[in-house]
C-alpha cells in the first residue's frame, strides 16, 4: 500500500519532463514517456488494488497522510490519501483506461504539431484526476478537481490555431466554472456548520448536527449538485460537452467519456450521508438524470457528426447514473460508471480510426461502406454499441443499465423507471443509426485502416472488457455505500429485465428498418415541415445555447457596453485631466524671458500682499 503515492507521482513526473523537453523531444520518446508514466501509475494502482483484496484494512478503508497542506486557527486540511471500495473503483478505471487511451494516442497523434504538449497536458490530468478520486477531505478534492478543469480547457482547445477550438475551451471553462462555484459555497457551508471538510467526519458529524430536510444541509448539497451537473454535463449546465468534441479524439476518450465527466457521480456518491439527510435533493438528482438523458437521446437521433453523436450519449448515459443516485442505487451508479468507461471508450477510439481512415471525414452521411474496409473499427462499433444500447446478456451495458432500471421500480418511482426505458429506446436507435449507416450501405470515401499494436491492441482489451466478462468485476463497495431498496432482486426484475432487453432490441430493430436501405421513410420525414422544424430544433440541442446567448452573454455583453461609458469612470478622468491640464498651463510661464519672469515676481508678490491685508 506504500506504493499508493506512485499512482499520481509517475504521471506528475511525466508531465515535468514533457513541460521542459520544450517539444524537442522525439515523438518516440514523447511516447514513451507520456505512455509509460501512465502505465507505470496503472501498475502502481493494480498493485495498491490487489493488496486493498489480499490484505483488507482494519476498517474497510486505508489512509496515508503525506503532508499537512494548511493550518489556519482550527482549520487543518492535509494532503492524506484514502482508499476505499469506492475509490478502489475509481483508481483502476482511470489508470487502466487512462493507460489504453494513452496508449491508443501514441498511434492517433503521430504527426500532429505539439506530440509531447499533447502528453504533457493528458499525464497532469491524470494526476489530478487520481488526486480527485484519492483524496480524503473536500478541499484536496477540489484541488484535483479544478486541475482535470484545468487540463480539460488546454485539451479541447490543443488545436488552438483554428479559433472554433479556442471559443469551445472556453465554452467548457466558463461553463465548468459556474459549477466549481457552487461546489466551493457547498464546502463554505459544510465547514462553517461542522467544522471540518474531512469526508468521513462530515458523514459522522452530519446527521448529528443537521434534521432531515433542515435548511442549510439541502442548501449544502444544493450547492454540491451544482459543482456536480456542471462537471458532469447535466441540465441545466450540459451545453460545454458536445463542443468539447473539437479536441482530439482521444482527449473525448479520456476526458469526455471514461474518467472527468463522471466526477459528478463520484462526488454525489462519495457525500452519499449528506444527500440522504435531504431528500428533496436527491429527488432531484434523480428528476435532473431522468430529463437530461432523454433530452440528449433526442438530440442524439439528429445530429451527423460521429463524435458529437457519442457525446450526447455519454450525457444520457451520465444521467442513467444522476437516476441511479437519485433513487438510491449508489452501487448501481457505480457500476454503471465503471461498464460505461469500457464501451465508451472503445467507442470513442473506435470513432478516432474510422476518422484517421477516412482523412479526417466525422460526418457519417459521408462515410458508407466501412464494415469491409476497417474491420476492427466496425468489431469496435458492434460490440461497444451493443453494449451502449443494453442488448441483452452479452454486453457490460445490460447488467449495470438494467440494475438501474430495477432500482427505480423497487424504490417506487415509476417516473423516472419511464424516463429510464424511453432512453434505453432512444439509445437503441441512434447508436445503430450511427453504425448502419457509416459502415453499411454505399462506400463514400476511401478508407486505410491503421495498424500497429497501440491502435489494436486497446481496442482489443476494451471489446473484451465492454462484453459480459466487464460485468464480472464488481466493485467493492459492501459497507462503502448504502444498501439500495432493490438489492434483493425477484421474478418482478427478471421480468423487467426480459421488458428492457426487448425494448432494446426493437429499437436496433427499427434503427435497421430506418436507415439501412435507401432511407427512403426517414427521407421524407426529414423533410416534411414537423421533420425540419424538430430536426433542427435536437439538432443545436434544444435550443440552450440560444437561450443562454439571450440570458445571460447578451445582457453582459450590453452591460460591459455600458460600463465603457461609465460616468463614475469618467469623473475619475477628470482628475488626471486637470493635472495634466494644470502642468500644460503652468509650462507656458517656462518661456526664458527676463522681462516675463519679472513681472511675474511682481504679480506674485502684489498677491500676497493683498491675501495679508484681506486676511
Amino acid at each position: 500500500m506504500n506504493l499508493l503515492p506512485l499512482t499520481f507521482l509517475f504521471p506528475l513526473v511525466g508531465f515535468l519532463l514533457l513541460s521542459f523537453s520544450r517539444g524537442k523531444w522525439s515523438e518516440n520518446l514523447s511516447a514513451l514517456v507520456g505512455v509509460g508514466s501512465v502505465g507505470l501509475a496503472a501498475l502502481s494502482a493494480f498493485w495498491a488494488i490487489w493488496s486493498f483484496h489480499s490484505n483488507p484494512p482494519e476498517g474497510g478503508a486505508y489512509s496515508l497522510v503525506l503532508w499537512q497542506w494548511m493550518s489556519v486557527g482550527d482549520f487543518k486540511a492535509n494532503f492524506t490519501l484514502y482508499l476505499d471500495g469506492l475509490s478502489v473503483t475509481m483508481l483502476g478505471v482511470v489508470t487502466g483506461v487512462g493507460f489504453l487511451i494513452h496508449l491508443f494516442a501514441s498511434w492517433y497523434m503521430r504527426g500532429e504539431t505539439g506530440y509531447s504538449r499533447f502528453f504533457a497536458y493528458t499525464n497532469l490530468f491524470i494526476a489530478s484526476m487520481l488526486f480527485l478520486v484519492l483524496g480524503d477531505n473536500l478541499l484536496f478534492m477540489y484541488f484535483g478537481w479544478e486541475g482535470v478543469g484545468l487540463c480539460s480547457y488546454l485539451l479541447i482547445g490543443f488545436y488552438y490555431s483554428h479559433v472554433p477550438n479556442g471559443n469551445a475551451a472556453l465554452k467548457a471553462f466558463i461553463v465548468t466554472r459556474v459549477g466549481d462555484v457552487f461546489f466551493a459555497i457547498g464546502m463554505f457551508i459544510l465547514f462553517q456548520h461542522l467544522g471540518t471538510l474531512n469526508i468521513q467526519e462530515l458523514l459522522v458529524l452530519a446527521p448529528q448536527h443537521f434534521a432531515k430536510g433542515d435548511l442549510w444541509i439541502n442548501v449544502a448539497t444544493l450547492m454540491l449538485l451544482g459543482g456536480a451537473v456542471g462537471k458532469s454535463a447535466q441540465l441545466p449546465l450540459q451545453t460545454w460537452l458536445a463542443d468539447a468534441m473539437a479536441g482530439p479524439t482521444p482527449v473525448s476518450a479520456l476526458i469526455h467519456a471514461a474518467t472527468m465527466v463522471t466526477a459528478g457521480v463520484y462526488l454525489i456518491a462519495r457525500c452519499h450521508g449528506l444527500f440522504e439527510l435531504a431528500p428533496n435533493v436527491l429527488e432531484l438528482v434523480g428528476v435532473i438524470g431522468a430529463v437530461t438523458l432523454v433530452l440528449a437521446g433526442f438530440a442524439a437521433l439528429v445530429q451527423t457528426d460521429i463524435k458529437r453523436i457519442l457525446a450526447y450519449s455519454t450525457m444520457s448515459q451520465i444521467g442513467y447514473m444522476f437516476l441511479a443516485l437519485g433513487v438510491g442505487a449508489w452501487g448501481g451508479a457505480i457500476f454503471h460508471l465503471m461498464t460505461h468507461a469500457f464501451f465508451k471508450a472503445l467507442l470513442f477510439l473506435a470513432s478516432g480510426a474510422v476518422i484517421v481512415a477516412c482523412h479526417h471525414e466525422q460526418n457519417i452521411f459521408k462515410m458508407g461502406g466501412l464494415w469491409k474496409k476497417l474491420p476492427l473499427a466496425y468489431a469496435s462499433f458492434v460490440v461497444g454499441g451493443a453494449a451502449l444500447s443494453a442488448l441483452p446478456f452479452l454486453t457490460a451495458g445490460f447488467y449495470s443499465k438494467d440494475e438501474i432500471l430495477w432500482e427505480a421500480f423497487a424504490s417506487g418511482h415509476p417516473n423516472l423507471l419511464i424516463a429510464g426505458l424511453v432512453g434505453a429506446f432512444m439509445t437503441s436507435l441512434y447508436t445503430f443509426r450511427l453504425i448502419f449507416i457509416a459502415f453499411h450501405g454505399e462506400a463514400k470515401t476511401e478508407a486505410h485502416a491503421g495498424h500497429g499494436i497501440s491502435h489494436w491492441l486497446p481496442l482489443g482489451v476494451l471489446i473484451v472488457l465492454s462484453t459480459f466478462i466487464g460485468a464480472l468485476i464488481t466493485p467493492p463497495l459492501a459497507g462503502v455505500l448504502p444498501e439500495s431498496a432493490g438489492h434483493a432482486g425477484g421474478e418482478a426484475k427478471h421480468s423487467l429485465e426480459i421488458a428492457s432487453g426487448a425494448i432494446a432490441i426493437a429499437g436496433i430493430l427499427l434503427a435497421g428498418l430506418l436507415f439501412l436501405g435507401k432511407r427512403r421513410f426517414v427521407t421524407a420525414v426529414a423533410q416534411s415541415a414537423p421533420g425540419r422544424f424538430f430536426g433542427t430544433w435536437w439538432l443545436h440541442a434544444w435550443g440552450f445555447d440560444w437561450l443562454y446567448d439571450k440570458l445571460f452573454v447578451k445582457p453582459y455583453l450590453l452591460i460591459c457596453r455600458l460600463l465603457a461609458a461609465d460616468p463614475i469612470d469618467k469623473t475619475l478622468v477628470l482628475v488626471p485631466l486637470t493635472a495634466r491640464g494644470g502642468h500644460k498651463l503652468l509650462s507656458l510661464t517656462e518661456n526664458g524671458r527676463l522681462r516675463w519672469y519679472a513681472a511675474s515676481l511682481v504679480g506674485g508678490a502684489a498677491l500676497l500682499l493683498g491675501a495679508l491685508l484681506l486676511a
